[in-house]
């Protein structure tokens, strides 16, 4: 082979080699530019939870510049797309919505009138000054008094609630006249809440409400009882908290019987820790709520902090209605059962919505448009006061199309967002409960969402954040005593101290104890 064969061979032998490499090298270049594409993607999505988290934790989520949310009608899955009419009459209202926005946003802070405080019959002392020397000078007539009024306090004051019985004893000579004759007389001791016990009526009054409605725990509650002068101890408090409840028990159960002797309630739950003895250490257990959504009434459950299906079926199983509830995955068992009518949440359809404007502004501002009108027809027929069959008329004629157009508006855009995207979560929990949703328009008395339950439900959010936890199950349940009976009385406008004091009096003594109930109470007249 001649040195010019060989340098060619050479040469080709190099070539081939350069071409394999340059080949890797490309095919390792696609990969890299794959993985920086992921990576970038990864990114963003970090970047864009980042920012959602943030704002969950330190911004604020008052939504009450933002429309409220949809509930839609019955599932008739649509397939047509928006027309350009539709979009462009969309785009239209999405943008008078970013304009009410900006404005409500904008508006510049003006000066407002001090208020002064709103006051009436208080006791009013007064404190006389004169100018020096001229109270009894003969030289001058007084002509007027200029008032200067100020707000003050007295600290709290405990005091003993004595019951003296007076005995008496028969005289000795009419004692042997009639050795029959009872002796020795006095009067019986009324009948308490807790027998012979320390605690007035008005104590354990100021116990449970500092608790449950000033959400003070007990160990607060001794510090300002011994500011008065009284040194109670944590054991003493509890045990007075455990009997007033178990005279309470009664009470709370007939409320329970006719919360669910209702045709239309709504559920909810919330966390509640409770302490395990077991781990030594609080554990997430939950309490449930049942409001008679029509009348305001509400009970809490408690079942050893458990939120499975098992408590759900225990505590709605049986009853035979109308049930209005979030999106919890528990409740879709009750859809087909016989005897229920199963209602969704539209507040709840709402912040999914809202949680994705950030997302995508577009779409997000466009559902939430859909949702605005709906909200706006209940604000009307709320104001106008019309009954629950006027309701249930524009509902069909006014509501049952928006829904529609809702529906088809998701058809049209659900494809172009993943699964896990926040749109698409959105979108599937509006289809998925579409059925649900719908069902308000049935009937003028239905709500479009949950809410009067949440508002319910609140009281128990402040309390965790003050009391922390509940010692153990027990408590819990005497909790759910408290909490359903106070949430009655808010319900019905009663004042619950001069509820609950009366309550305790005549507790030991009343046979009908449904009286006693906030809805039904009346406070006793003195004779």
């Amino acid at each position: 082979m001649s040195e010019k064969d060989q340098k060619i061979r050479s040469l080709e032998a190099e070539l081939a080699k350069l071409t394999e490499e340059n080949e890797k090298l490309s095919a390792e270049k696609a990969l890299l530019e794959q993985k920086k594409v992921e990576l970038e993607n990864t990114v963003s999505s970090l970047k864009s939870m980042m920012e959602w988290f943030r704002k969950k934790l330190f911004g604020k989520m008052s939504e009450k510049n933002l429309p409220l949310d949809p509930s839609a009608l019955e599932p008739t899955l649509f397939d047509d797309q928006l027309s350009e009419e539709e979009q462009a009459a969309l785009d239209a209202e999405v943008k008078a919505m970013d304009e009410q926005n900006a404005r409500t946003i904008e508006v510049k802070a003006h000066k407002r009138e001090v208020r002064k405080p709103v006051y009436s019959n208080l006791p009013v002392i007064v404190t006389d000054i004169y100018p020096e020397g001229m109270k009894d000078n003969p030289d001058y007539v007084e002509i007027g008094v200029e008032n200067t009024d100020r707000l003050a306090i007295r600290p709290a004051q405990m005091y003993i609630d004595r019951i003296a019985r007076h005995k008496f004893v028969l005289k000795s000579n009419l004692q042997m006249e009639d050795p029959d004759r009872q002796a020795f007389e006095i009067a019986p001791l009324p009948d308490m809440i807790i027998p012979k016990g320390m605690a007035s009526e008005s104590l354990l009054t100021d116990i449970l409400i500092n608790k449950y409605t000033y959400h003070l725990p007990f160990y607060r509650q001794i510090q300002k009882y011994k500011e008065l002068g009284v040194v109670l101890s944590d054991a003493t408090i509890n045990d007075w908290f455990a009997a007033v409840c178990s005279k309470l028990r009664p009470l709370y159960d007939k409320l329970r019987e006719q919360i669910m002797k209702k045709d239309y309630i709504q559920v909810d739950e919330s966390t509640l820790p409770v302490i395990d003895n077991e781990k030594h250490r609080a554990v997430k257990g939950y309490m449930w709520a049942v409001r008679d959504a029509v009348g305001g009434s509400v009970y809490f459950h408690y079942d050893m902090g458990s939120r499975s299906g098992d408590t759900a079926r225990k505590l709605i199983g049986g009853y035979r209605g109308a049930v209005q509830t979030d999106g919890y995955e528990v409740y879709e068992s009750f859809e087909n059962a016989p005897g229920k009518r199963m209602i969704g949440c539209g507040a709840h359809v709402r912040r999914k919505f809202v949680e994705a404007l950030d997302e995508d502004r577009k779409h997000a501002s466009e559902a939430i448009v859909f949702i605005s009108k709906l909200y706006k027809l209940e604000t009307e027929m709320k104001e106008a006061g019309l009954d629950a069959n006027a309701v249930k008329e524009r509902r069909e004629k006014e509501a049952y199309p928006v829904i529609l157009d809702f529906e088809k508006w998701m058809d049209s855009v659900a494809n172009r967002f993943t699964p896990k995207s926040r749109m698409g979560k959105a979108i599937v929990y509006t289809y998925t409960l579409l059925p649900r949703l719908s069902r308000y328009v049935l009937d003028g008395r239905y709500n479009i969402d949950n809410n009067g339950v949440e508002n319910a439900i609140r009281p128990l959010a402040l309390g965790r954040k003050n009391y922390l936890f509940c010692g153990n199950h027990d408590a819990a349940v005497r909790a759910a005593i408290v909490y359903s009976l106070f949430a009655c009385c808010k319900a019905h406008d009663v004042e619950i101290r001069q509820w609950l004091e009366d309550t305790l009096k005549r507790l030991p003594t009343e046979k009908d104890i449904t009286v006693l109930l906030p809805e039904n109470w009346q406070p006793v007249t003195a004779k």
